[in-house]
């Protein structure tokens, strides 16, 4: 025989030898369960028939009884002390008494109640599974079942009494609220809830709790609350100490030790003690965020240690491992376990659901001045279920994501950068102290430089550098210098302390595509990337979601609106990551649409320069001049990284048409060096490839470079070169126009007037409006330096025709600026004034930084023949500080001279 357990505080069920026994269809087991509730004693079969069928018991219910009753009896033969015997008073069930639950359910309860032991109270409570006779639906069943209710409603309260008796107010608080909503008018669950929140330190909730049952009981039955709760809410308002608990609530001190090594921050730290200042009406939250090794931990821990003194309840703290090679992340059912402990809950008293161990967590921190750091956590979802309820509680969070489902509730997304240079040296000076600094300056600098002002690789470095205090720093900065070396040398002997290893924490963490993007934009040449570069980097038409999981990751920057950059160190880390023929794809794809889009910018801002052979992108819409300016203000920085990138692999090419793409812009910007060395590269690369055109386009376009910067010998040998080269590719005529503006420039204005007049006859044969225009203006330039004003003026004004008719802009703009010279040597000083004026105005306007110190010189030099020299002084200034501006020493020491002399 063997050991037998029925229940009844649930659906009606048997277990014999603790396996589940098969009692058979719904009818026969009620009729098991009408039995047990009447264990050991006879029960009439009428009774029977009642408690199973009601008032609707079928045709011969007796023998239907007899039939479930045998079939029982064969169920349980094998039970221990268990037999269903018929005799005069009826049938009876007899078993064990320990064997019923509902009997032993009742016994622990009484032993319970008379011993006082709150764990034969939990033993009694853990016998129900579900409402009693779960199922069973007959007026008798009914009746029972509030009957057992009110005795386990009974025991709950009476090992509630208990908890609050030992102390234990904390425990019981989320029950008890639970059961107040449930039984609003009891009001022995309200005294208890009062009494818990009041020695939670919750004084206001529990005269909140006392206002609620007051006002309902005067609603529904115009009473007043008892004897007994109105003499709790008495005693506290006047903080009766008899009601304070038996034992003080532990305060829990968890704040791992401040950082030792801590510079800057100051700007974040003023952000979070604004965010902290509480007074929201909610609880108040910060979320730092940053990519690895940037130093969110350290901001949290400092700002904390400084404040703590605002949380005397406590300060809870757990590593949530978000982004930890040594396992997942902590669920948050586990950390509230770990607060609830550090709290002093009893093991038994932490619901066993994990909404449960929640609740009852936010009612043990309500009220309570309270600070929260949850560090390293994975996302929004590990953290919100931690989020107490109570204003009176401050939460930091530290995340290598942004958490931006939380801004949103309200929570301050503080994102964390890069350390100044003054502090990054801080940081290592301090790691390494003064002297050892003091010692290697030179070296200093390179460290700083290539640790980027990241705190991990600065603590690194100094962890190697202290390691041996003989260590030369100068070896060390050697290695760093070294890129292809460089995370390999930011290693300081185990995971936590391997940049390259912390970045891999958040690189795995990406889903595939995301992944591959990271990858990819460690390939791009310059500091930063648009949003449409990013796409065609990628090959993605809208790469914008990709991105934005990046940027919240910390693994990508959006510092300006469409516009990404990434640390340098992480750009390593991504380089490496790539493949060969990725990245060989990938920089294809992102040239060509620099290229493109510069081809559709040039057409627009220097309509008169001829094409070149460019290819075919997607790219931005550009709507007209000022656009293309913007668009080249925004990429001229990628487009010089590009074409450095292309000279350093060779890629002839895309040198030389990269040279051509960017060189209008900085001109016109007045970038004179810059597009002088854009060009002699241009130039290496054309002459590497053997084709007539980008040879003769790049030595033309190196001569005006070296023309514009003063080097006259150098620019007439690059462009009689590029004339002889033009006779072959079909560029004579804009070669030998160029040529003659540089023979003019190094003052042979005869050879200028030869070589442009060759040019404009060519472009009048092929009806070119636009180089018609320019070379008119040269013609009427340099005739006036030759005392031909009558014919220059003439040439000039059929230029600014042209260049009205084909809107011209720059021509206009230099074509003005002749008119005004020629009106100025003809004594027509009134007419020179209004001609400089409008040159201006249109310089200005279409952003034409070069012309425009020349304008302003010739506008004081006009003033100055007027006889105002208060207004040529104001306009030689503001042209000697745009010449110098643009590097243009010449022209620098030419309006010095003047002012110089206005001043005598």
């Amino acid at each position: 025989m063997t050991k037998v357990r029925f229940g009844l505080l649930g659906p009606v069920e048997a277990h014999v030898a603790g396996e589940p026994v098969d009692l058979g269809h719904a009818r026969q087991r009620w009729v098991l369960a009408a039995l047990l509730a009447d264990a050991n004693r006879p029960v009439s079969t009428e009774r029977l028939v009642e408690r199973v069928w009601a008032d609707e018991p079928p045709y011969r219910a007796h023998r239907l009884l007899a039939s479930y009753l045998s079939r029982l009896r064969r169920t349980l033969a094998t039970a221990e002390g268990v037999a269903i015997k018929h005799g005069p008073s009826g049938y009876v069930l007899t078993t064990p008494p320990g064997s019923v639950d509902v009997l032993r359910f009742r016994a622990l309860v009484a032993q319970a109640r008379a011993q006082r032991e709150p764990e034969l109270f939990d033993e009694a409570l853990a016998l129900w599974r579900d409402d009693a006779f779960a199922g069973l639906d007959t007026p008798w069943a009914d009746a029972v079942r509030d009957k057992l209710a009110a005795e386990r409603l009974s025991a709950q309260l009476d090992r509630t009494d208990l908890a609050l008796q030992l102390g234990e107010h904390n425990a019981v608080l989320a029950d008890t609220a639970q059961r107040a909503a449930a039984f609003p008018l009891d009001e022995r669950i309200a005294g208890q809830l009062m009494l818990a929140r009041y020695r939670a330190g919750r004084q206001a909730g529990a005269l909140e709790e006392y206002d609620r049952i007051r006002r309902r009981l005067a609603d529904e039955f115009g009473a007043d609350p008892g004897p007994a709760l109105r003499e709790l809410h008495q005693r506290i308002l006047t903080t009766d100490p008899e009601l304070s608990p038996p034992r003080e609530t532990p305060v829990p001190r968890q704040l791992p030790a401040p950082p030792r090594w801590f510079v800057g921050r100051d700007a974040e730290l003023g952000e979070l003690d604004a965010a902290m200042a509480g007074g929201s009406g909610t609880v108040a939250i910060s979320a730092i965020g940053g990519a690895g090794g940037i130093g969110k931990t350290s901001l949290a821990l400092r700002w904390a240690h400084r404040n703590v003194a605002r949380f005397p309840d406590g300060q809870l703290y757990v590593n949530l491992r978000g982004f930890d090679p040594a396992g997942s992340p902590l669920r948050p059912e586990a950390v509230v376990r770990h607060f609830l402990d550090a709290f002093g809950v009893a093991p038994a008293a932490v619901p066993a659901d994990p909404e449960g161990g929640f609740a009852l967590y936010r009612s043990l921190v309500a009220g309570r001045r309270l600070l929260v750091l949850l560090d390293n956590a994975r996302d929004a979802a590990q953290v919100e279920p931690l989020l107490p309820g109570s204003e009176t509680c401050t939460v930091m969070i530290t995340s290598r994501h942004r958490l931006g489902g939380l801004g949103v509730r309200g929570a301050q997304l503080l994102d964390l950068g890069e350390l100044a240079e003054r502090e990054a040296r801080e940081l290592l000076t301090r790691r390494l102290g003064d002297q050892r600094v003091a010692a290697e300056p030179a070296a200093v600098n390179d460290l700083v430089r290539w640790c980027g002002g990241l705190p991990l690789a600065i603590s690194v470095v100094a962890s190697r550098a202290g390691a041996n205090p003989r260590f030369r720093l100068e070896v060390l900065a050697r290695e760093l210098a070294d890129a292809s070396a460089r995370l390999d040398a930011l290693d300081a002997g185990d995971l936590a302390t391997n940049v390259r290893a912390v970045f891999s924490w958040s690189y795995e963490a990406l889903d595939a595509g995301a992944q591959r993007v990271f990858r990819l934009l460690g390939a791009v040449p310059g500091p930063d990337v648009s949003l449409a570069g990013a796409g065609a980097l990628a090959g993605l038409e809208r790469p914008r979601a990709l991105l934005r999981r990046l940027v919240d990751a910390h693994l990508l920057q959006e510092h300006l609106p469409g516009r990404y950059r990434m640390h340098d160190l992480l750009r390593l880390y991504a380089d490496e990551l790539v493949a060969p023929m990725e990245r060989a794809e990938a920089l294809r794809r992102f040239t060509d649409f620099l290229l493109h889009t510069a081809g559709v910018a040039n057409r627009l801002l220097r309509p008169e320069r001829q094409s070149i052979d460019l290819p075919a992108a997607s790219a931005p819409p550009l709507a007209d001049r000022r656009a293309a300016t913007r668009w080249f203000d925004d990429e001229q920085h990628s487009l010089r990284a590009t074409l450095d990138s292309a000279v350093r692999r060779g890629a002839h090419e895309d040198v030389w048409r990269l040279a051509w793409s960017v060189s209008g812009y900085q001109v016109i910007h007045g970038q004179l060096v810059e597009d002088l060395t854009a060009w002699q590269a241009g130039l290496a690369a054309a002459r590497v490839l053997d084709d007539p055109e980008p040879q003769a386009i790049a030595a033309m376009y190196l001569g005006t470079a070296y023309t514009r910067t003063g080097s006259h010998d150098l620019a007439l040998r690059h462009l009689r070169e590029a004339l002889s080269l033009a006779q072959q590719a079909d560029l004579a005529a804009d070669a030998a126009r160029a040529l003659g503006w540089a023979l003019g420039q190094s003052g042979d204005f005869d050879g200028a007037l030869h070589h442009t007049a060759v040019a404009l006859k060519h472009y009048r044969a092929t009806d070119n409006g636009l180089r018609q225009a320019d070379a008119l203006n040269t013609l009427g330039w340099y005739s006036a330096q030759l005392g031909f004003l009558a014919e220059a003026r003439e040439h000039c004004e059929q230029a600014l025709v042209l260049c009205r008719k084909h809107n011209h802009h720059r021509a206009e703009t230099v074509t003005l600026d002749s008119l005004g010279y020629i009106a100025s040597a003809m004594g027509e000083r009134e007419e020179a004034l209004a001609h400089y004026t409008a040159a201006l105005a249109l310089a200005r306007d279409t952003e034409d930084a070069y012309d425009e110190p020349v304008i302003l010189a010739n506008l004081g030099d006009t003033h100055a023949a007027l006889g105002d020299l208060a207004a040529a002084r104001d306009e030689w200034a503001r042209a000697r500080e745009l010449f110098q501006a643009h590097g243009r020493t010449g022209d620098v020491e030419r309006i010095a001279a003047k002012l110089a002399s206005a001043e005598q």
